[in-house]
């Protein structure tokens, strides 16, 4: 199902309070162990949501854990005085989970001990399904006719108490999704991939822990106009120091120093703390605070020997970027672009996005070093690099023929030695 397919139907009916009206929220011992007995008593799947402070906090740690199910209600629970909910996770081991965009929570409720063992996902059900658009209220909206406010979905949920809009905007985000989740599960079964989106679920409770990045610093916003390796050590030493400030504060690094400044001090060089401070992003109160900590950094990275500076691209153990292969592999380059063709119309020949047909990483290292061009192989190195079932049966046969040059163009290859 496509945008266009989405049904238009009558004006959305806004949800502004929640059935029954907003819990109280859970703070205490008692209040703990009377919605884990309530809960574990109620039948059927669970709607759980979890708030972050991200764009405040350092951590993303969950602030506000939101849950929702037949016989049991709503429940707000504090999981800054109520740190440990394996209790209420334990109750609730045997039921779904019903999660949107569970990739995004599921870490923040393992922090307080919550981890389901069944789940569904409604985010990934609808790019599944085909939905364009997939965020909770827009699907809220096209699926169930309801219009759910959004207005607080990126505040500082580490703020206490907390406002009583906030906590009926997190009661009304798990009311609707076991509804969700019905509608979607009906969609799925109808185009025949309900399997399909089990193992895409499956897989997201067996996958491990995210390994850290390399070299994080590297993704700071504007670093593509930094030219040279000193400057890029300036990125580097201020990054990493505006990291460690943040984590020892628990405050978002870039609440404390835009990326936009970082930038700035390693393209103009500063001669002196003055200098630092004139630069855009440094003249804020807060800022200008920093700038005896951050100006040193900035002298020892111009010092440093050639050996200990960055590189001017990290290192990796993947293929190069997409648009260096034809100067350094045009026949690896031509294979990306028959894949990357092959890929996509089998995407749009079953109403998926191409990123969830099969990841573009593993197409790229698929056509950067290819295994034998027939099914069963390909077929091998799909699974190993992560590919569900459905994915293999649907791609392993189109991808082994992509592989292969066709025969006009090795003819044409030939002629041009």
């Amino acid at each position: 199902m496509t945008a266009e397919d989405e049904p238009g139907g009558p004006a959305a009916v806004p949800l502004l309070e929640p059935r029954g009206g907003i819990p109280d929220v859970v703070e205490t011992s008692a209040a703990l162990a009377e919605t884990v007995a309530r809960f574990a008593a109620g039948t059927g799947p669970v709607a759980v949501d979890a708030e972050r402070a991200s764009g405040y906090r350092y951590s993303q740690r969950a602030y506000l854990v939101q849950l929702r199910r037949e016989g049991a209600g709503s429940a707000l629970v504090d999981p800054i005085a109520c740190p440990d909910l394996s209790g209420l996770s334990d109750a609730l081991a045997d039921a779904e989970w019903v999660l949107h965009a569970a990739n995004q929570d599921l870490p923040s409720l393992a922090g307080v001990g919550m981890q389901p063992r069944r789940l569904f996902d409604t985010e990934l059900a609808a790019r599944i399904a085909g939905y364009e658009r997939v965020g909770l209220a827009t699907m809220s909206e096209i699926v169930l006719g309801h219009q759910l406010a959004k207005e607080h979905s990126a505040v500082d949920w580490s703020r206490r108490p907390l406002p009583r809009p906030w906590l009926a905007y997190a009661a009304l985000d798990v009311e609707i999704l076991v509804d969700l989740r019905d509608a979607l599960e009906g969609e799925l079964s109808r185009q025949g991939k309900l399997e399909w989106a089990h193992e895409e679920f499956d897989a997201i409770l067996q996958a491990p822990p995210a390994t850290p990045r390399t070299d994080p610093w590297r993704r700071t916003s504007g670093i593509h106009r930094v030219r040279g390796r000193r400057q890029l050590a300036v990125v580097r030493a201020l990054w990493h120091a505006r990291d460690d400030l943040a984590r020892a504060r628990d405050v978002a690094p870039g609440r404390l120093l835009p990326d936009s400044a970082i930038v700035a001090a390693a393209s103009a060089s500063p001669a002196s703390p003055d200098a630092l401070g004139r630069l855009p992003g440094w003249g804020g109160k807060a800022t200008r605070r920093l700038v005896p900590e951050m100006f040193p950094l900035i002298a020892q990275a111009f010092a440093l020997p050639e050996s200990e500076l960055p590189r001017p691209a990290a290192p990796g153990d993947g293929p190069p970027p997409a648009n260096r292969w034809p100067d350094r592999d045009p026949a690896a380059a031509e294979r990306l672009s028959r894949t990357r063709a092959a890929v996509a119309a089998v995407a749009a020949e079953h109403g998926l996005p191409v990123e969830n047909l099969l990841s573009p990483e593993l197409v790229r290292r698929l056509s950067w070093a290819p295994p034998a061009a027939e099914p069963a192989a390909v077929a091998e190195a799909l699974s190993t690099g992560g590919a569900r079932r459905w994915q293999v049966t649907l791609t392993a046969d189109v991808l082994a023929e992509a592989l292969v040059a066709p025969p006009d163009a090795t003819a044409a290859a030939s002629s041009d030695d």
